[in-house]
Order: structure tokens, then C-alpha cells, then sequence
């Protein structure tokens, strides 16, 4: 699928970069398995937590990258030496790739893994020139003093 954005670019600057992301967007859940499950939670105003569960993983065995604006978790297990024999298995260890899309601003703050879930916390800064600001209004009609500068010819 494909957004035509042409009418935004006659009346704006720097949309561009948006008609990427929503191209992308399509692509972002690989494979589509739903595998591992997730939540994405909202903590506070600019807090945000993805709480994954991976039971079975090790820390050593999950991989988290950041790069643009786009945050990609990778599971892989190692193959294992001993041959179990299963009656049921009905857990899931096997390896993954799960993206997520970045809004500008969000940085991964850290990550845990705790009880068979992985938590990456997610905070939002706003530099200082984006966040709002109050414009002090000057009087105009006052006068304003001038300074005359003379000269004396030579």
C-alpha cells in the first residue's frame, strides 16, 4: 500500500520523512506470526514500556538495537546438546525478530528481563526548542529613546 502525500508537500516543509515511516509501516511486524506476544504500555505522559514474553530466553540470548528510529528485539536460542523426548510442547522457544517504529523523540531508557518477560522502558524528551514557550509582547507605541551620535568635522 502507498500514500500519495503530494497535497501536503504543496503546503508544508519536511513531511517527507512521514510518507517513508507510513510506506514502512507495512514491513514493521515481520512474518506477521504474532510471536512473542507483547503489550505496549503507557507509564505516564512521555513513559512508555513493551513488555515481551520470552520464556525460555536468556539476557545472553536476546538482542536489543536501536537504529534510526526504529527498535528491532532478536531472539536467538542456541541449539541444544540434549535430545528431550516431549509428550507436549507447547512452549515456544524458537527464534525471533520483532519491530517496532520509534515516534521522533522516544529513546529506550533501559530493559529487564524478569519472570519470562522482557521490559523495555521507552521515555519521550522533547528538546528545549520543542517545548512550548510564552512570546513576551512589546508596546509598540511607546517612544523610544534615540541616542544621537555627533561628530565634530576636522
Amino acid at each position: 500500500m502507498h500514500y500519495d502525500l503530494t497535497p501536503l508537500y504543496k503546503t508544508s516543509v519536511g513531511f517527507d520523512r512521514l510518507a517513508r515511516m507510513l510506506d514502512s509501516v507495512n514491513g514493521v511486524d515481520t512474518a506477521g506470526s504474532g510471536y512473542p506476544p507483547y503489550n505496549i504500555e503507557r507509564l505516564d505522559e512521555n513513559e512508555y514500556r513493551i513488555s515481551m514474553a520470552i520464556a525460555g530466553f536468556a539476557e545472553d540470548d536476546i538482542a536489543i538495537e536501536v537504529k534510526e528510529n526504529a527498535l528491532t528485539v532478536t531472539g536467538n536460542k542456541p541449539a541444544s546438546d540434549e535430545k528431550a523426548e516431549y509428550l507436549h510442547q507447547g512452549i515456544a522457544a524458537r527464534e525471533f525478530e520483532r519491530r517496532f517504529q520509534l515516534a521522533d523523540y522516544v529513546e529506550v531508557s533501559g530493559a529487564s528481563l524478569v519472570n519470562g518477560l522482557l521490559h523495555i522502558d521507552l521515555k519521550r524528551e522533547l528538546p528545549e526548542k520543542m517545548k512550548p514557550r510564552t512570546i513576551a509582547i512589546t508596546n509598540a507605541g511607546k517612544a523610544r529613546k534615540t541616542k544621537t551620535i555627533e561628530q565634530k568635522a576636522a
